[in-house]
């Protein structure tokens, strides 16, 4: 079936609950959720729960510290500026260092979750387009 939605469970929380929408929602297509799970001001990094609607993907953007993101749950996209999307599933683990511009998100039929481990602050930059987003594979 073309339209059926894959890895609706992850919808409930895999590991660690869903959590609220998003507060840096601006910065995505389509509607994300955010579990913050470690927010320590004397630390210079912050841990969260990120899970993405199907289709749903966040702007370009970049990590002025460096970026660790563990999938847990669902399928999923990765790519940075130049080079191709690496398809996700859980077990998969990302790092982007420093001052590369990239993109995460879900599949277009699936849900999708991942812990962010972020240090340094982050800037978004514009969208992923409809047209980048629609040419990957599924």
């Amino acid at each position: 079936m073309a339209n059926e939605i894959k890895n609706e469970n992850v919808k409930n929380g895999v590991i660690f609950p869903v959590g609220e929408d998003n507060p840096y929602g601006q910065y995505f297509t389509g509607k994300s959720f955010l579990d913050t799970l470690v927010a320590d001001p004397d630390l210079d990094a912050s841990v969260g729960n990120v899970t993405f609607e199907p289709g749903t993907r966040n702007n370009w953007h970049v990590h002025y510290g460096y970026q660790i993101l563990l999938v847990t749950g669902g399928e999923g996209w990765y790519q940075e500026e130049g080079k191709p999307a690496r398809h996700l599933v859980p077990g998969d683990v990302v790092v982007t260092k420093k001052n590369i511009k990239h993109w995460h998100g879900a599949t277009k039929d699936s849900w999708f979750a991942h812990i962010a481990i972020t240090s340094g602050k982050s800037e978004f930059l514009e969208p992923v387009s409809d047209a980048e987003y629609d040419q990957l594979g599924e």
